[in-house]
């Protein structure tokens, strides 16, 4: 199994492709399983982000269900840094969760407030990603990144620290 874990292959030093079918997000309406559409993982991958993780309808939606919504926008975040380390994950979509869960002031505040650790896992990721060479960014926006972290980290404390008895 570790050997299927290699993201280049060895003979010819490119990347491997990886395909997968997803019975969720494209089995028909018919019911019948048994012709479901073997994809690449990055198409999948790509739909998968616009449909959700990208989606300002989804967001809102998280946003508004409020501790649950923000750890399940934190857990994609991490399933997307773990695809992106076997799967190409397109900078945009990076770019993009940035702007949409951590640099907007407002959507910050909201994930913060519903779900601490949730939200810094979120900046972490991003973070992560960028350390990793998966994630191309300005220093711009990883100094705003850092900061946000930083902040994040402290309230994490501040909440934990409420909850210890003398």
């Amino acid at each position: 199994a570790a050997e299927n874990r290699k993201a280049v292959e060895s003979v010819t030093g490119e990347k491997k492709k990886v395909a997968l079918s997803v019975i969720e997000a494209f089995g028909g309406g018919s019911g019948d399983t048994t012709k479901v559409p073997v994809r690449d993982v990055e198409d999948v991958l790509r739909l998968e982000y616009r449909s959700k993780l990208l989606n300002p309808k989804w967001r809102d939606a998280m946003i508004a269900q409020g501790s649950g919504g923000a750890y399940e926008v934190s857990q994609r975040m991490t399933a997307m840094v773990g695809w992106a380390a076997t799967a190409q994950v397109d900078n945009f979509v990076f770019n993009e969760a940035a702007e949409r869960y951590a640099l907007d002031e407002e959507v910050a505040q909201k994930l913060q407030k519903s779900n601490p650790e949730a939200f810094k896992n979120v900046v972490r990721r991003l973070l992560e990603a960028a350390g990793r060479g998966m994630w191309e960014t300005d220093e711009d926006t990883l100094d705003k990144l850092r900061s946000l972290y930083a902040d994040a980290d402290d309230l994490v404390e501040r909440v934990a620290s409420s909850f210890q008895k003398d």
